[in-house]
């Protein structure tokens, strides 16, 4: 098999059909995910073991193949043609080698076409503080925070820095300079990459995800030096947000860390993509705005009583899951059913529909 001109093909194939992901493990037809779900490509043969190592191989150079053999697993972006990028992971399972890869659209589009509230457009016009967007991967994180930082971009002159594990959305400057750094080819870590930020005259940062206690606690000193930082979470919602950024410092750290993202926080914004009746995907979000009742709840670790603030405060423009599920069912994009099944608490969204 040439794999070359297979990977070429396969990821043809992705972008005609526009499939989201691409995943490749032995064993198994190549699998691509439409609208959430997976389809297998039964016209290409079964992949062997043979067959993985090639279309993996034929992505890496010799130095990134050396750090999948040693680290067991990596990630990287991939350029297809100039035209297409790919975010990947490239694994071992079962001793055979498998990858996942996810399309990256070369548009960036702005808040409205990605049905996303107006809302979000005031944070990006904010001087300082920290912004979070949450959900589980492939909802939407990375998509929403490309689409504020281009707000920036356009808007208004500021220097950005974006720290990328790795590179997704590639940026055409306008307005802003825009340096996108990745981790390993660009800088050592995330950390590092933030404290080095002091001193590169920046304005707005994009942390690709925080990882570790270290660099949330340099993005929240960073947004209290007087940046705006963006950054990312793998949690379901504001509070269970609030409270893994507490739990990840040590008990001697915690009250200090509390003080701080009470004072630098302004905003979380958790999203998830639910099947829509017409086809596709639309989003449905939780919009936490950082008032004085937030504040004084995160410095007494009062966490708990944050879903209730959001619930009474939609006038203030917060949007609780459950009411922007709702809205989604009266409008006729998703099934009550769908609605359910993605409620964090389905109870209280039946309530809502009586």
């Amino acid at each position: 098999m040439n794999y070359q001109k297979e990977l070429e093909d396969l990821l043809m194939i992705v972008a005609k059909e526009g499939a989201s992901d691409l995943h490749i493990s032995a064993g198994r037809h190549p699998t691509i995910r439409v609208a959430g779900g997976l389809i297998p490509l039964v016209k290409k043969p079964v992949l062997t073991p043979e067959d993985t190592a090639g279309l993996v191989f034929a992505m890496l150079n010799e130095d990134r193949q050396k750090e999948l053999f040693e680290k067991r697993e990596i990630d990287f972006s991939y350029n297809f043609q100039d035209k297409v990028r790919f975010r990947a992971n490239a694994f071992y399972q079962r001793g055979f080698f498998g990858i996942a890869l996810r399309l990256i659209p070369v548009e960036i589009k702005d808040i409205k076409s990605l049905n996303l509230p107006e809302t979000l457009l005031s944070f990006t016009r904010k001087g300082q503080g920290f912004f979070l967007v949450v959900g589980p991967t492939g909802h939407g994180k990375s998509t929403t925070l490309a689409s504020m930082i281009d707000v920036i971009n356009h808007e208004r002159a500021e220097h950005i820095i974006t720290v990328e594990d790795p590179i997704e959305y590639i940026f055409i400057q306008d307005k802003s300079i825009i340096d996108q750094r990745e981790v390993r080819s660009d800088t050592h870590n995330f950390k590092r990459a933030l404290k080095s930020m002091f001193r590169e005259d920046v304005n707005v940062a994009m942390v690709g995800e925080m990882r570790d206690y270290e660099t949330i606690s340099a993005a929240v000193t960073a947004a209290e030096t007087g940046h705006l930082i963006f950054s990312s979470l793998h949690t379901n919602n504001a509070a269970q947000t609030i409270d893994r950024i507490l739990d990840s410092f040590p008990p001697t750290q915690q009250n200090q860390i509390r003080s701080q993202l009470a004072s630098t926080i302004i905003g979380i914004f958790s999203i998830r993509l639910i099947p829509r009746v017409s086809g596709g995907l639309i989003p449905a979000y939780e919009l936490l705005i950082a008032n004085h009742a937030v504040r004084n709840l995160i410095r007494e670790n009062k966490i708990h009583e944050i879903d209730m603030v959001i619930e009474i405060s939609s006038d203030l423009g917060m949007v609780s899951f459950n009411r922007s599920l709702m809205e989604l069912v009266r409008q006729g994009e998703i099934t009550m059913e769908n609605a359910l099944a993605y409620s964090l608490n389905p109870s209280g969204l039946q309530a809502l529909s009586k």
